[in-house]
């Protein structure tokens, strides 16, 4: 009896966390799916305009036609891979600025003082002379998505690298750390986790501009394909597009969270976190 009494403790200790795993997984869809439910509702019972914003059932439909004849995912991939290549041009381009000027006193006078000017000027009133200087082929959407993702990155790196304790950093040298050894061992991983949210708000700023880039005269991508349907008053595709530039979003933000977990393991503010999350 006492170790069927045991094994029924632990399976009801070994249900609770699953359960409560379960939950946290789902939580964060719970408000998105009650609010579907109401838009059905509204759309079916007539309270909003069906031809202004169709059901979800009609947009399902809609992704359904789409996916089938393969302009879905050609659109998609079309739009993925304009914004990485602006994501890794710009996002290497502040990384390497804001470790230089982080690390260097002489490059932050030099080039912090006009990199916070530029920031200031909105990248997206820059389209006209985007336009001028690269025409509409891809450089000129690329350009602007590079833009957009720089500054975030640039100033979290600069950020990261400048609140490094520095006993932490006399102390490395003491033990006879070099320069580039310094850099590798103590400064970058002690900035990571101002980098990774400068990540993060890059991933936001990247699908906001390219949102507006593919709107200057494209052939392919998912902005293209909402002006097109717009053009022939296809709501539902114009919402479905607007759909997958949120699913894109959120996607991207999990993998960072996912590699934030991974190389974050060893930093005591990450373990607090996580501890306090159990």
């Amino acid at each position: 009896m006492v170790d069927v009494s045991v094994a029924g403790i632990a399976t009801g200790e070994a249900r609770r966390p699953n359960l409560k795993n379960l939950w946290s997984g789902l939580a964060p869809w719970a408000l998105p799916l009650a609010l579907l439910v109401v838009w059905e509702i509204a759309a079916r019972t007539g309270l909003v305009t069906a031809r202004l914003m169709p059901a979800p059932t009609t947009i399902a439909a809609a992704f359904w036609r789409s996916l089938l004849d393969g302009s879905l995912l050609f659109h998609t991939l079309a739009s993925t891979r304009r914004a990485f290549i602006g994501l890794a041009i710009g996002g290497g381009l502040g990384f390497v600025a804001g470790v230089v000027t982080g690390l260097w006193k002489p490059a932050e006078t030099l080039l912090d003082s006009t990199v916070q000017m530029v920031r200031n000027i909105p990248h997206l009133a820059l389209i006209p002379l985007v336009i001028l200087w690269f025409g509409i082929d891809e450089t000129a959407k690329i350009f602007l998505v590079s833009i957009g993702v720089f500054f975030p990155i640039y100033i979290n790196t600069f950020y990261g690298v400048r609140t490094i304790d520095p006993q932490i950093v006399e102390m490395a040298s003491v033990y006879g750390l070099d320069r580039r050894a310094l850099i590798r061992r103590i400064i970058l991983p002690g900035a990571l986790p101002s980098i990774l949210v400068g990540l993060r708000y890059a991933l936001g700023f990247m699908w906001l501009t390219l949102i507006v880039a593919e709107t200057i005269s494209s052939t392919n991508g998912i902005g293209y394909m909402t002006m097109n349907a717009r053009e022939f008053l296809q709501t539902d595709v114009v919402l479905l597009g607007i759909i997958v530039y949120a699913l894109l979003g959120k996607f991207a933000d999990v993998v960072t969270r996912s590699i934030e977990k991974r190389v974050l393991v060893w930093h005591p503010a990450y373990q607090l976190k996580q501890g306090g999350r159990q």
